[in-house]
């Protein structure tokens, strides 16, 4: 499978279920690519670097989400 379409899979999964969840650990996103941790890796660090997912941390929990979405999304603006 080629990058755009696994940028593809998570794009429509992740808004498929954007209603019930917004933000999903990396090992979520993991599990949708079938892949590896260390080549899901590659392709979430891209989405990130595009714009596409964003990279959220509460200090102890690490957790991503696609851009805009979600309650927290005018808040992480805020500095």
């Amino acid at each position: 499978m080629e990058y755009e379409e696994q940028k593809q899979l998570i794009i429509d999964t992740l808004k498929k279920k954007e209603k019930t969840k917004s933000k999903w650990y990396f090992s979520d996103l993991a599990k949708i690519l079938d892949l590896k941790p260390r080549e899901a890796k590659k392709i979430v660090t891209k989405m990130v670097e595009e714009g596409v997912l964003v990279f959220w941390s509460s200090g102890s929990t690490s957790m991503y989400g696609l851009k805009g979405a979600g309650k927290q999304t005018a808040a992480e603006h805020e500095e």
